[in-house]
Formats: C-alpha cells, structure tokens, sequence
C-alpha cells in the first residue's frame, strides 16, 4: 500500500503554553515525501494553526 496513517500537531500550542492538538490523516508516501504541513482548527486556541507531521 502507498497511503501511510500519520499524525499532525499543532505548532503554535506549545509557544502559548496551551495543549497540542493533534490530529490523524493519511498521505501517499510515493508521492509526498517531505513532511505535512496543513492548517488545521485548533479548538483550546479557538483559531485555525498550522499542523506538521510528527513521529
């Protein structure tokens, strides 16, 4: 299978001493082989964040 299950973070949490949140997505790991970055709805920020992949 190409299609790999991945977990983005949020980035911005951390700066302003709030908890991550984290999400589950997929991506084709042929095709995309840098890391995910995707905005994303943070709700203890109450804003849209960006999300990077992590391990």
């Amino acid at each position: 299978m190409a299609r790999e299950i991945i977990t983005i973070e949020c980035t911005e949490a951390r700066k302003e001493a709030k908890s991550p949140s984290r999400y589950t997505t997929t991506r084709n790991k042929k095709l995309k082989t840098e890391k995910l970055e995707i905005m994303k709805y943070n709700p203890a920020l109450r804003r849209h964040t960006v999300h990077k992949e992590i391990k």
